[in-house]
C-alpha cells in the first residue's frame, strides 16, 4: 500500500488513486457528492473526479442544474470515493469553488463530441416533455455545430473541492477499520486517528 500517514494528504490520495486505476477498479474516478439546499435538505449523486486543480478535487457540470444551485446557496460539500474491491474509502469535506473559465474550456475541449452536444442540449435537472423531444433538440444542436469545433457553453464548467478534512479509511476484519484523518487549518494539515 502506498499510503504514508506522515505524507501530505493530497500526495497520499494521488498515489492511492493511481493504484486503484492500475488495479483496474471500475470507475475509480466516481465520487459521491453531497450538497445541501437553501432549506438544509441534503442531496447526493455520483460525479466524476477529473483531476487536481490547484490542489482541489475537480468535477464538471451544468451551472444551471440542481447541484450547482445548491452549491451557490451553500458551498460546503462532502465527497466520497469508495473502492470496495480494495476495502478503501476516502472521505472529503470542504468548499466547492468554481474553476476558471479557461480551465473549463480546456477540459470541455477533451470531451467526446456527443457529450459536448449534450452540454448544449440539456437544461440539467429540469422536467422534459419526453426523451423523444430531447433527442430532437439534440439532433438540432448537432446540425447547428456540424463540421465545427463545439465551444464550451457559458452555463457549463467546473468546480474544485478545496478540502478542509480528508479521511482515509481502510477496511479491516472484525470491522476494526483503520481511519486516518487530516484536518486543515490555514495552510497546515494536522493528523489524527479516528476510532473504527
Amino acid at each position: 500500500m502506498s499510503f504514508d500517514f506522515k505524507n501530505d494528504p493530497i500526495d497520499n490520495f494521488l498515489k492511492l488513486f493511481q493504484e486503484a486505476q492500475v488495479k483496474g477498479i471500475p470507475d475509480a474516478n466516481a465520487m459521491s457528492l453531497a450538497t445541501v439546499n437553501s432549506e438544509n435538505k441534503p442531496s447526493v449523486r455520483i460525479v466524476l473526479y477529473k483531476g487536481m486543480i490547484r490542489r482541489g478535487f475537480s468535477f464538471f457540470t451544468n451551472y444551471d442544474g440542481r447541484k450547482a444551485k445548491e452549491i451557490e446557496a451553500n458551498n460546503n460539500i462532502a465527497a466520497t470515493f469508495f473502492w470496495s474491491h480494495l476495502d478503501r474509502q476516502i472521505r472529503i469535506e470542504g468548499t466547492a469553488l468554481k474553476v476558471t473559465r479557461e480551465e473549463s474550456e480546456n477540459y470541455f475541449a477533451t470531451r467526446a463530441r456527443l457529450s459536448q452536444i449534450g452540454a448544449w442540449t440539456s437544461h440539467q435537472s429540469e422536467k422534459i416533455e419526453s426523451f423523444e423531444s430531447f433527442q430532437k433538440k439534440l439532433n438540432e444542436i448537432d446540425v447547428r455545430f456540424k463540421d465545427q469545433v463545439i465551444p464550451c457553453p457559458p452555463h457549463w464548467g467546473g468546480y474544485r473541492i478545496e478540502p478542509r478534512q480528508i479521511e482515509f479509511w481502510f477496511g479491516k476484519s472484525g470491522r476494526l477499520h483503520e481511519r486516518y484523518v487530516y484536518e486543515k487549518s490555514g495552510e497546515a494539515w494536522s493528523r489524527f486517528l479516528r476510532s473504527p
